[in-house]
């Protein structure tokens, strides 16, 4: 279902200059004779972002998933980039979240960051779910202008492409801009944000208790604690209440 956008997203990442890194073999396939299901991850080195990383989840008719998630380096303090894709295909299914995911809920941060993302937001008014997500505090790592959405056949096949390439246009468009100028926050600060967003989403995302339910708990437990959220170690979390992040 989702090869075409899997497809776009490297290319878009290769064209500025990204090139693949070596995984574990148990991390790079990862199959379930049960469930017949395959899942390929990629590890992407892209200048400016000190990771980068790209996962698709195939179980036939049961779900297709496409995830990825960009931190930029220390040194730029714009948002993170989160993308997740699930299409349920005998329930004909989409679900559908792209974001923009802040360091900062702090109006100046956002203001400094966002322009893009809501402009997508205004433009595609059919991504703009009023249901509330079940895993996550909205007000935590995810913008106002989260692309959040629930449709079927049709929208995936018309209205997430077009959403889709503008929503990866937008933000290498921010990133360059945002290389461009001073951040505001530290790298350091920047370090502790991106740590905590490690560990909180280890916690929350519903992530882990679908690929438990597909691969296992072994293997999900390291799955999710050394690939997807690698900084999630709980004795790491620092307060950031003090932090200016916005000004």
């Amino acid at each position: 279902m989702f090869d075409l956008l899997l497809e776009e997203l490297v290319a878009s990442i290769e064209i500025r200059g990204g090139r693949p890194m070596d995984l574990p073999n148990e991390f790079r396939n990862y199959s379930s004779d049960k469930n017949k299901s395959l899942i390929s991850n990629w590890l992407w080195s892209v200048p400016g972002f000190r990771r980068w990383r790209v996962t698709k989840l195939d179980s036939g008719e049961s779900l297709q998933v496409l995830n990825s998630v960009a931190y930029p380096d220390y040194i730029n303090d714009h948002p993170i980039m989160g993308i997740d894709l699930l299409w349920f295909g005998a329930k004909s299914k989409l679900v559908a979240v792209l974001d923009f995911q802040p360091l900062s809920q702090d109006r100046a941060y956002l203001d400094r960051h966002y322009h893009g993302l809501k402009s997508i937001k205004e433009n595609f008014p059919e991504l703009d779910s009023k249901e509330k997500m079940r895993s996550f505090d909205p007000n935590q790592y995810f913008s106002p202008w989260l692309l959040f959405f629930r449709g079927g056949l049709e929208q995936a096949k018309t209205t997430l492409p077009r959403a889709f390439k503008s929503f990866l246009d937008c933000y290498w468009q921010l990133h360059l801009e945002s290389s461009q100028k001073l951040s505001v926050i530290s790298p350091d600060q920047v370090k502790v944000l991106q740590d905590n967003y490690d560990i909180y989403s280890a916690d929350r995302d519903p992530a882990h208790g679908l690929f438990t339910s597909y691969f296992g708990k072994p293997w999900t437990d390291r799955f999710v604690n050394e690939f997807l959220f690698p900084s999630s170690n709980k004795d790491q979390y620092i307060s950031t209440k003090d932090f200016d992040a916005g000004k």
